[in-house]
């Protein structure tokens, strides 16, 4: 067990934060091992239940479309049967590798909180009192929009992706066989590109508390940003712009977000200013 370290940040050395940086990143790792364990245990259900579900019909995501085809009067491929392509492993370890694999990748998703508890242990001794205390809910919300946009890649970019990929032909004597990797990369590139997109505001926070984004650069840059977003979206969604929009209307909304939240930390910073200068003269 690691040693508990009693010295205050301002005490310890260089090789004592890599020190308490390794047990962290141990603690994280046994913790994602932990819960890859068990999902291995419950590969069935992961891989018929949740990796294969985008590949049926009866997934929420296309039911859901094929209502809204249906009652607008147009004719949907989100309506058909089944999808026209096959999955199969080419590879001896093929399907053992997936597995082992799916398993980790399992275990950061859901072990992505405790990762960032990890992280934030780590680094909370460095910070001021009044930044800990604004910063209590770090954990919660940061968890809480990586999840949403894990569920919003898994329920609208993946099977949006695979629908438009599984049903394209360049010629009906071309079939869609695809490899068990390839179908797995493409709902895991959907699942964790959203979770990662969606940790914006997030980001923005510190980029602002650093003092390297300020409210008026991400206003400045919002067509660029615009452009970004939709370069980003091509890239995790199929080449369609109905999907490529579904994907960047929430971004493009977290954006606005990030603006507000940069806005409300510079303000909260010159009201600690004021306050500290106000301290100093009362002082003199």
């Amino acid at each position: 067990m690691a040693k508990q370290n009693t010295k205050s940040p301002d005490e310890m050395s260089f090789l004592d934060h890599l020190e308490e940086l390794r047990w962290h990143l141990i603690r994280s790792v046994l913790a994602v091992v932990i819960i890859a364990t068990g999902a291995f245990v419950m590969s069935g259900f992961i891989f018929d239940t949740i990796i294969f579900g985008p590949s049926k019909m009866d997934f929420p995501t296309y039911r859901l479309f094929c209502d809204i085809a249906t009652y607008l009067g147009f004719d949907s491929a989100f309506c058909a049967d089944k999808l026209p392509f096959t999955i199969q492993s080419r590879t001896m370890g093929g399907q053992f590798s997936a597995d082992i694999w799916t398993a980790i990748w399992v275990g950061f998703i859901v072990g992505f909180p405790y990762v960032l508890y990890e992280l934030w242990k780590f680094i909370s001794p460095g910070l001021h009192p009044n930044e800990k205390k604004h910063s209590k809910g770090f954990i919660f919300i940061a968890s809480f929009l990586f999840f949403m946009g894990v569920l919003f890649g898994y329920y609208v970019v993946a099977p949006l992706s695979i629908n438009f990929l599984g049903t394209y032909q360049v010629s009906e004597i071309v079939l869609n066989e695809f490899d068990l990797s390839s179908y797995i990369s493409t709902v895991r590139t959907a699942v964790i590109a959203c979770g990662v997109l969606f940790e914006l505001p997030i980001i923005i926070y510190f980029l602002t508390k650093v003092g390297i984004v300020t409210p008026e650069i991400l206003k400045k840059y919002r067509k660029i940003a615009l452009v970004v977003v939709l370069i980003l979206s091509a890239v995790i969604t199929p080449p369609d712009v109905t999907s490529q929009i579904i994907v960047a209307v929430p971004v493009l909304i977290l954006y606005q977000v990030s603006i507000y939240i940069s806005k409300i930390v510079l303000k909260n910073e010159a009201k600690r200013e004021k306050k500290a200068k106000e301290k100093g003269l009362k002082k003199t």
